[in-house]
């Protein structure tokens, strides 16, 4: 059995690295935790999400598992946002809070496509599609006053960005068909 499992990891060299990845993991939560009890409780919760979502990041690269990179993101991302609009850019108006917001929801996707690209054997690019949206919409809050005017027109012609995009894979589609 010992030998069957030695072998495995030989094979496998990523199930070598979890039992350290997993107390580095643990060790990190016990510090934050540990920091809590003697800090403002309202801050220490502020950096809870960014530093959840840092580990899920830190253990997906090291792991080289997408998986764990996708809620490291998100969570990220979200956590992120929470600690600027509460901190640094509190004093701004809610459209405007709302589009610090999306930016920073928006740069956790794309984290999900860098680390992907660097930690791990296949390129996820989906992540970008919600990123994105969230970076228009978010950059149109910011841009100005005229935000809500935009974000008013991009509402009604979006459906046209559908209907191109399904045009293209039918051309497309139709086009390897004949090759």
């Amino acid at each position: 059995m010992t030998t069957q499992m030695e072998n495995e990891t030989r094979k496998n060299p990523s199930r070598r690295s979890r039992p350290w990845v997993t107390g580095v993991i643990l060790i990190c939560i016990g510090v934050f935790l540990l920091l809590a009890q003697y800090a403002k409780v309202e801050q220490a919760g502020r950096y809870f999400l960014p530093a959840l979502g840092l580990i899920f990041l830190v253990w997906g690269a090291a792991t080289r598992n997408v998986g764990l990179l996708i809620p490291g993101g998100i969570v990220g991302g979200i956590g992120l946002g929470a600690v600027l609009i509460e901190g640094p850019f509190a004093y701004l108006g809610d459209e405007s809070k709302g589009g610090v917001f999306l930016l920073c929801f928006a740069l956790g996707w794309g984290v999900i496509t860098l680390f992907s690209a660097l930690f791990t054997a296949k390129v996820h690019w989906w992540p970008l599609i919600p990123g994105g949206i969230m970076a228009v919409v978010g950059g149109a809050l910011l841009a100005s006053r005229v935000a809500p005017q935009w974000l008013t027109i991009l509402g009604s012609i979006w459906p046209i960005a559908l209907i191109l995009v399904g045009l293209w894979l039918i051309i497309r589609w139709r086009g390897v068909r004949r090759e």
